[in-house]
């Protein structure tokens, strides 16, 4: 009998989720907790860490996992890291389901950078209004850089004093629509937005946003991921759990 574990947090996590459901399969999926109200899911889930490579083992064998399919975010690498490890010290069999990144097309003022940390230096000028895509845990990074406006779209309402002393939270969750980003981008005068190339659809509609408006984008590339088997939609997942 299988009994998979999905390391979740994305939208093809939860459409991973939903099929294995309808296909009558059981399993867990383990979200990270960094957002109070995950997407409510089919399949039984946890919330939190594992402590690590040996936690995430210990969780493995206690639970009798069959199967581990990493659906995490692009930029989550160390977790899959741990994933890999993990899975190599009790022997389980693993994959990632992942997403292509996100490739510039005509009209696109791309501007790619390494890292977070170039991200922040490429904003090192004068003043501008700047649409800040980069999830709540790096908006530290970018306080070197407070001359700037920030808007920011966040999953949850802020629990403390933001690091940037000029910004504006919206606060939403994904898939975003094209009409919505560009009334929200003219609404507040953005002249450039920043975001992590995590490719899918459920955020692509600021990039198309950015396009017709003719703003600049920097594109955060994402971390190198570990070795391993990568399967890139539901129905292959699916297969790979069969057999």
């Amino acid at each position: 009998m299988t009994n998979p574990l999905v390391l979740g947090g994305t939208t093809e996590a939860t459409a991973l989720c939903r099929a294995m459901a309808e296909a009558g399969l059981s399993g867990t999926i383990s979200f990270a907790g960094r957002v109070d109200r995950p997407v409510r899911q089919p399949l039984p889930q946890r919330v939190g860490g594992f402590g690590g490579v040996d936690g995430l083992a210990q969780y493995i064998r206690d639970n009798r996992i069959s199967h581990l399919v990493d659906a995490t975010h692009p930029f989550a690498v160390q977790m899959s890291r741990n994933a890999v490890e993990a899975c190599a010290l009790t022997g389980t069999p693993l994959v990632a389901l992942t997403r292509a990144p996100w490739q510039p097309e005509s009209g696109d003022r791309w501007r790619a950078v390494a890292d977070i940390p170039a991200a922040v230096a490429a904003l090192d000028g004068a003043p501008q209004r700047v649409m800040l895509a980069v999830g709540r845990m790096h908006l530290a990074e970018f306080a070197p850089n407070p001359q700037h406006f920030y808007l920011l779209r966040l999953v949850d309402p802020p629990k403390a004093p933001l690091p940037l002393p000029d910004t504006h939270v919206v606060v939403d969750r994904g898939p975003f629509s094209l009409d919505d980003d560009l009334a929200l981008m003219r609404a507040h005068r953005i002249d450039v937005v920043v975001s992590k190339n995590a490719g899918g659809t459920g955020a692509r509609a600021k990039l198309l946003a950015a396009r017709e408006l003719g703003l600049p984008v920097i594109m955060i590339d994402r971390p190198a991921p570990p070795l391993r088997r990568e399967i890139h939609n539901v129905a292959d997942v699916l297969d790979w759990l069969a057999h």
